[in-house]
């Protein structure tokens, strides 16, 4: 094949370029090797993780526009393992003449909260009520419009519980006024363009991972339920406890959010179930989901191999679970367990090869296994 020339379908042997070089990536490139397609991680740092399982490695900023143009000559494919790959690095790329999947258009609506609450409520699929905010006036009017509790998210580059602030009534005791207290939470989140979420009084969180291939065929995980701590996923677990109707819900607004971006790869999309039983989309992410880890032993397609086979042109594999999973994250000192967890029968244990164990820093996961339940 035709270094840097866009191609609908790639053949073993051929390279997919990955930005980004986290745990994402780690797994993206061990899924290539399986199919026979070798990687090729761009990252800034010469210590991320992807590297030691990489076919080969491209060490620069995401803004080094000779290096991207580089990078494109030696891959088939490009794809990213997370959604703050700067925009402009796509369009430099596929100036170059080589295919980006998912495209900038994804990117731009999942890198902003608040054009990504805009577009999936003109699906007609249901958010939290929200407000744009500029400044503290702004912030004020969104608490009028949006109510107490709330919470205020940076516009961009927040995750894992970063970059955003709560706004309760407790605060407001804390600060002792509610002048202080909302100067307090724009200060915390650094005076930046944000969203202000009201609070949705949810029973459970879950996600979906969703695929689309090139020739528009959609292939969707089962609804996985996740439990957070501190603002960073601590379980997911399949299957999630919803009824059929919510499943189906949440379902539909996976699809509609894939075609309307006209999207190839995998997506995860993460709901709130409300005890009604209906849905609220809390976010998207135009990748790989953390939620999703537990396919790869819960599942023979992983959501790695199939977002592999998606970028690469290939057919998407079928996504049903063939056991019961919880995956649990291995965060800071968590992994120190990791000796006692290689014991456990069933347990299926991944470390990201990271150096250092630092608060909240995701270090590896295990996925517990057992007997598929009965279908209800």
């Amino acid at each position: 094949m035709t270094r840097g020339a866009p191609s609908p379908t790639l053949q073993p042997g051929d390279t997919v370029g990955i930005l980004g070089g986290g745990q994402l990536a780690r797994m993206l490139s061990l899924a290539a090797a399986s199919l026979g397609l070798r990687t090729n991680i761009f990252c800034p740092d010469d210590a991320c993780p992807a590297f030691h399982v990489s076919d080969s490695a491209t060490i620069a900023a995401y803004t080094d526009k000779t290096a991207l143009q580089n990078f494109a000559g030696r891959v088939d494919v490009v794809t990213y393992e997370f959604e703050n790959v700067p925009v402009d690095a796509v369009a430099i790329l596929e100036a170059a003449g080589v295919t980006v999947r998912p495209g900038a258009v994804a990117l731009e609506k999942a890198q902003d909260r608040l054009v990504e609450k805009q577009f999936i409520r003109s699906l007609e699929v249901a958010t939290a009520e929200f407000h744009g905010v500029d400044d503290l006036a702004g912030l004020d009017q969104g608490l009028q419009n949006v109510g107490r509790p709330a919470i205020l998210k940076t516009r961009r580059l927040g995750y894992d519980g970063k970059g955003q602030t709560r706004l309760t009534e407790q605060d407001i005791d804390l600060h002792a006024s509610f002048e202080k207290a909302v100067a307090f939470a724009w200060a915390e989140v650094g005076a930046a363009p944000s969203i202000l979420e009201a609070f949705v009084p949810f029973e459970r969180e879950v996600s979906i991972i969703g695929a689309r291939a090139a020739d528009g065929a959609i292939q969707l995980y089962e609804p996985i339920e996740n439990v957070h701590a501190g603002g960073i996923l601590k379980t997911s677990t399949a299957p999630a406890r919803i009824s059929a109707a919510t499943r189906a819900a949440a379902e539909r607004a996976t699809i509609a959010i894939l075609e309307a971006l006209d999207y190839i790869g995998v997506i995860g999309v993460e709901f709130f179930v409300l005890p009604s039983g209906a849905i609220v989309v809390n976010e998207m992410a135009p990748r790989v989901h953390n939620s999703g880890h537990l396919t790869a032993d819960a599942c023979a397609i992983s959501q790695f191999e199939q977002h592999i086979r998606a970028v690469a042109g290939w057919p998407l594999g079928d996504p049903s679970r063939h056991s019961d999973a919880v995956m649990e994250n291995l965060i800071g000192d968590d992994v120190k367990a990791w000796r006692d967890i290689i014991r456990e029968p069933n347990a299926a244990l991944h470390l990201y090869g990271k150096k250092e164990a630092r608060p909240g820093r995701k270090m590896g996961h295990v996925t517990r296994l057992t007997a598929r339940s009965p279908a209800k």
